[in-house]
């Protein structure tokens, strides 16, 4: 995969508590191992998954839909990474 190939999905925040900072705490760990740049896009507004402020400032609670945008050469396993994060609603109910 080049390094221009951006890979992209759809999630909805599934956890009672929304993106907290807890959960933007573990989206940062999982998101700065990756070399890939990934972004999360609420609306119209566009932060890295790589700064703990700006997933904060993304304010979103229970039910909101991020999309998440990977790109480099280890974008798969970034979002794949980020997916499973999702999946498991960051370890809460």
């Amino acid at each position: 995969m080049s390094d221009n190939t951006a890979l992209e999905q759809e999630f909805t925040v599934s956890n009672r508590l929304g993106l907290h900072a807890r959960v933007a705490a573990q989206i940062v760990k999982v998101a700065s191992s990756f070399e890939a740049e990934i972004w999360f896009v609420k609306d119209k507004t566009s932060v890295s998954a790589k700064n703990i402020l700006d997933v904060l400032s993304l304010q979103c609670p229970h039910g909101c839909k991020v999309r998440v945008i990977s790109r480099g050469t280890d974008a798969a396993a970034a979002l794949k990474a980020v997916a499973q994060l999702f999946k498991s609603k960051f370890g809460e109910t």
